[in-house]
This record gives C-alpha cells, structure tokens and sequence, in this order.
C-alpha cells in the first residue's frame, strides 16, 4: 500500500478532489493519504473542504488522516468564543452549518503528529531537541486536552508567543502552548531553536540575521527521519533527504502537491489565485 501526504487545502476543494483522483488513478483506491494541516480558511470552500475530509477519514478504517495546523485550530478557538475572527478569515459557512458541531468535534479529535515508517508528519515544523518518538509523544499531551472536557478553556489560553523555546521543566499551558507553536506556526528559529513568529512573508531571513529555517538548525534529533510539512507558502515545494516541504501555495495561485512517501513520486494541481498574495513570492 502506497502512502501520500498532501499540502495545506485552506478550503480548495476543487483542487484536492482532483489530486483524489489521481492518487486512485495511480495508486488505486486503498493508497492511505495524511492531509499535513490547514484542511479550512483563506480559500474558496472552507466548510466542503472539511465535510469532503472528514468523510473521507471517517470511511476510511484508518486509512486516512488529517493532522491540525494553526488554521484549524483558529477555526476552533473561534467557534467556541476563545478567539475573535480575523477578517481575512472564510469559514462563515462552516459556523452556521447544521452539521457544524459535529465537524468541530472530529476537527478537535484529529493529531498533530504522525509516525509514519521512516516519516515523521507534521504542520510546520520540529524543534531541534525533538526526536521523532518524543514529537509524537509531545502531540499527544496536547491531543488529549483537546480530546477532553477542558478544551474550550486551554483554546482561550493557547495564542501568544511565549515560551519561545523548549525546556522539559515546562509544565501546564506554558508547555503545551510551546508544543502547539512548534508543531503548526514555526518556520524560523535561532540557534539553540528559539523560535521567531515575525517572518512570515519570505523563505529566507533577513541579511546578516542569525535566524535559520527550523530544519536547518544543527544537531536536529530528528534528522534520522524524513519530517514532511506544510505552513510555508512563501517557501514552496522542497524536496531534501530528510526534509519534504509540500505547501505549495495552492490558494494563492500555486499548486496544490502530495508526495508518495515510498518513492517520492509527486503529483500535483495547478489552482487559480483564490486570494491576492500579499507580498509573498507566489510559487508555481
């Protein structure tokens, strides 16, 4: 059986039921399929992008699986009132959908992290100090919060910045807003992999800038894996040993690309501009 990752949707479903389509075509119906987070927002069609996966997941017996990226969660955080809506935001018709709780709670049910043989997947990106047992560990102290009773409350503590970097003495909120940032909203780091959330709009740092991407950084614990992610828009489709970035800017008039794991073939979709880059590099 072939495994495929799949970049970020944020509500393309036109694209990603194309890509569907031709992951059968190449690989039959029983591939298994991880969507790498950011299933909603920005894009056309929030609320069929997230009924399309869902069903797909839920029919699945396993085969299929979605991971959260900080879109998701946004999504969450504001339709339980912890978070006000942004207005870039498009994911009104999943608010006042009939279906709507049943589709927030599979979203707030689905992992940050996925082992997958010689792959680890997830959002954005892994600390240094992570190795890829410990990754999937860490994600699941948050899962299970927001698999649990208190997850309206940790959602309304879980935005900010701090703490910037990791230490295993971190306990609490503190330690899983840590996880949260590094798993869906980390792209740059500093050495010893203090994270930086102000770069958001280019795939290199400023000139004479300590900052690396987090991949980068020296002595990673998870180098002895293949990390696949999405997040970065800016950065686009890269394909190293042991690093596979697959956000290839499919709302912003890019592509839309998954990856098989096994042998690295790509597949992908070109898409029409949904929404206006703002000054980032558009990658085709």
């Amino acid at each position: 059986m072939k495994t495929y990752a799949i970049g970020d949707l944020q509500g393309c479903i036109h694209e990603a039921q194309v890509l569907l389509n031709r992951i059968t075509e190449e690989a039959g119906s029983g591939a298994a399929i991880v969507f790498v987070g950011d299933l909603v927002n920005r894009g056309p069609a929030s609320l069929a992008a997230l009924r399309r996966v869902a069903a797909l997941c839920e029919a699945s017996d396993g085969r299929v699986e979605a991971l959260l990226g900080n879109h998701d969660l946004h999504l969450l955080a504001v339709a339980c009132g912890a978070q006000p809506a942004s207005k870039s935001d498009t994911f009104d018709e999943i608010l006042a959908a009939p279906d709507r709780a049943a589709l927030l709670d599979w979203l707030r049910r689905r992992p940050l992290a996925r082992l997958i043989g010689d792959h680890l997947l997830v959002h954005a990106g892994v600390l240094p100090q992570w190795s890829a047992a410990k990754t999937v560990a860490l994600a699941g102290e948050v899962e299970a919060v927001l698999r649990g009773p208190d997850w309206v409350a940790f959602l309304g503590q879980m935005y900010g910045n701090l703490p910037d970097r990791w230490d295993e003495r971190l306990t609490g909120v503190a330690r899983l807003r840590c996880i949260v940032n590094a798993l869906t909203r980390m792209r740059f780091c500093a050495p010893g992999g203090v994270m930086e959330f102000g770069q958001k709009e280019s795939a290199g740092a400023p000139a004479g800038s300590s900052l690396l991407p987090w991949f980068e950084l020296a002595d990673r614990q998870s180098a002895d894996v293949t990390v696949v992610f999405g997040h970065w828009s800016a950065l686009g489709l890269l394909l190293r040993d042991n690093v596979i970035g697959l956000d290839s800017g499919c709302v912003w008039g890019g592509k839309l690309s998954a990856i098989c794991l096994e042998d690295r073939s790509l597949l992908q979709v070109d898409c029409p501009e949904y929404r206006q880059h703002a000054g980032k590099q558009k990658k085709r």
